[in-house]
């Protein structure tokens, strides 16, 4: 994917507005790539310069900027100090400019709602309230079982208001992936909706709720949203309660103090085997890092209005709550389908809530692009000045129908990647670096990533293992309870080496490119390649719209390929098509990547960050066990493999 040339640059006078310029002009550096390098070298600098740069309001001062006392897979940061990020996020803007707009919401069927800072303070002190009646104190947990709302944004504020602990399940979860994040630390409140509407049908959260909640031995209280309006939502006597009898009458509660180190969010991950990872973050460290990627990655700020096309369950959830309102920008949710009822809806969101930045997926552009830039080009969009993307790699033929066909190619894509254990990025967009087709652009600032080879070597002008040497104050504090396997996991292979798992590359002008998982890689007849490089011959077709390559045992090559194809809709596989995919890739990689197998299948195993599972795919081929499939959005694919 390297060879391309910079396509897009911003304009002097949108390059000079920037955040990154302006913290620049402030420490007196001359270019971006100085600004990366120091940024790298001297992290206890830059990330104390970024808190005074943005005005993050700590309740008392630290004594120490960094602890490694412990080494860096337990570093910490900020140590002594005292911050709530429900204060950072909320209440400083209220008291600022109450009146000022810091919500805009609209359900699948057409409702919208908004809310002001003013107001966002006073709901949140009032949820607060609600939870401290119901036994929540410091330290407890509190799961939240909603659509993308905003209740749920609401709960993330009002939860770390209280000095608690969000845990927050994917609102498409059942029963049995719901029970699985209830346990340790069991939450002392689940809040949860009635229901919410998906694809025009009724998806009934308390009847789920219910049933994992009895699964995972009970929890104390539940607060449920009347969301969906339901007339014949069940409720427990003596547990249950519904959020409209406690909440609007509520005193509100001011934000507890809080120390920089107190949890304050475990955000599940799924693995290839075993039950979901809790990665922990914190107070301090994890607002500090998602702030500071909303300013100099996003570049958003006060004028700005911040969608995610995302879920709470996801790492994105949260990052947009917290890079956007630390920045004092407004939000914008949507908790629907992105196509339903039609192709255009999420253009149509977009426009009715006045978006500025919206993050999307590639997996779900890939899924809009059959239907072509018309769907886009009937709504206003005029607002909307940058995309932001993560959670796979790209293939540059969808990457450049939203930058060229829907972006008009002035609508840079920020594309980053990073993690639910990093808080969140490791390696991103800058737009004074400019813009290459599929990149990741380079080293998040106050990050020392690296690309080293089999044996810890740094290497360049091929691929290798993506690296972070040191530590960062939004990595993950451990897993809850397994701090074994939080060292095993990623701490195990160099010395002070964190490795992410993912394989990176970088070009000669310094832009970096993803090339997939690295336990995706695929061997065939000793040559390693990337399963994007393969799926990217295929996506380039009109007639499809999504692939998965796998390597399957071979006989005489020890491994070869086997790809799972969807079809674009409308069209009907058949041998001529099926030829015409296997063309693709040996015309692009060469003959020796010819595939053996083609499976044409409705749909590919998804999480909802829309990673496609190559390794469940995989394992299905073979007869094996999948391991954790708690973290499907679409378990019902698995049924067409």
């Amino acid at each position: 994917m390297e060879g391309f040339d910079v396509v897009w640059r911003p304009t002097p006078e949108r390059a000079a507005a920037s955040n990154t310029a302006a913290f620049m002009r402030e420490h007196q550096i001359a270019t971006v790539e100085d600004l990366r390098q120091r940024s790298a070298s001297d992290p206890e600098w830059f990330w104390e310069a970024v808190v005074d740069f943005l005005g993050l309001p700590f309740e008392r001062p630290w004594r120490t900027i960094r602890d490694t006392s412990r080494g860096d897979p337990w570093a910490t940061w900020f140590v002594g100090g005292g911050f709530n990020l429900s204060q950072a996020c909320v209440d400083r803007w209220a008291e600022d400019d109450p009146g000022r707009i810091a919500l805009r919401s609209e359900k699948e069927t057409g409702e919208t709602r908004e809310l002001t800072f003013g107001e966002m303070k006073d709901v949140v002190g009032r949820l607060g309230a609600a939870l401290k009646e119901l036994g929540v104190s410091k330290g407890d947990a509190v799961a939240v079982f909603l659509p993308m709302g905003v209740e749920a944004v609401v709960s993330l504020l009002a939860v770390a208001r209280l000095g608690a602990i969000f845990i927050p399940v994917f609102s498409g979860y059942g029963a049995e992936a719901v029970a699985t994040r209830l346990g340790d630390p069991r939450p002392k409140v689940m809040i949860c909706a009635d229901g919410f509407q998906r694809r025009g049908t009724l998806i009934e959260m308390k009847e789920v709720a219910d049933e994992a909640i009895e699964s995972a031995g009970g929890v104390d209280r539940v607060l449920v949203v009347d969301y969906a309006g339901r007339s014949n939502t069940p409720m427990v006597d003596g547990r249950d309660v519904w959020w409209h009898d406690v909440v609007p009458d509520a005193e509100p509660v001011p934000p507890f103090p809080t120390s920089t180190e107190a949890p304050v969010l475990i955000a599940y991950t799924s693995g290839t085997t075993g039950r979901p990872k809790g990665a922990v973050h914190v107070q301090a460290g994890l607002t500090v890092k998602l702030a500071a990627e909303g300013a100099f990655h996003a570049e958003i700020g006060r004028d700005d209005v911040v969608m995610w096309a995302t879920d709470m369950g996801w790492i994105m959830g949260p990052w947009m709550v917290l890079a956007g309102l630390a920045n004092g920008a407004a939000l914008a949710t949507y908790d629907g389908a992105p196509d339903h009822p039609g192709p255009d809806r999420l253009w149509a969101v977009a426009a009715n809530l006045g978006v500025t930045f919206l993050g999307i997926s590639p997996t779900l552009i890939r899924a809009l692009r059959p239907h072509g830039a018309q769907p886009a080009r009937r709504h206003d969009l005029s607002r909307l000045h940058t995309f932001g993307s993560t959670g796979e790699p790209w293939n540059p033929d969808p990457w450049w129908w939203l930058f060229d066909d829907v972006g008009e190619r002035k609508r840079p894509i920020i594309n980053i990647t990073g993690g639910t254990e990093i808080g969140a990025v490791i390696v991103g967009v800058n737009i004074l670096q400019g813009l290459k087709p599929t990149s990741v652009g380079f080293p998040s600032f106050g990050i020392d990533a690296d690309i080293y080879d089999a044996e810890g070597n740094p290497v360049r002008g091929e691929v290798g293992e993506l690296v972070i040497r040191g530590s960062w104050p939004g990595m993950t504090r451990g897993f809850w309870g397994e701090p074994e396997r939080y060292l095993e996991t990623y701490w195990s292979r160099f010395p002070d080496v964190w490795v992410h798992g993912d394989w990176a590359s970088t070009d000669d002008d310094g832009f970096w490119f993803l090339h997939g998982r690295s336990d995706d890689t695929l061997n065939i007849a000793g040559k390693r390649v990337g399963p994007a490089e393969i799926e990217s011959a295929v996506v380039a077709l009109p007639e499809v719209t999504m692939a998965a390559a796998i390597g399957i045992p071979d006989e005489v090559k020890g491994e070869s390929i086997a790809l799972y194809v969807v079809p674009s809709p409308d069209v009907e596989p058949d041998d001529k098509l099926t030829a015409t995919v296997v063309s693709a890739v040996t015309g692009t990689m060469g003959k020796a990547f010819r595939p053996k197998d083609v499976h044409w299948v409705a749909d590919l195993p998804r999480t909802r960050s829309a990673k496609i599972m190559r390794r469940v795919i995989k394992a299905v081929a073979l007869g094996e066990e999948p391991g954790d499939l708690s973290g499907l959005e679409n378990p019902e694919s698995l049924k067409g493999l």
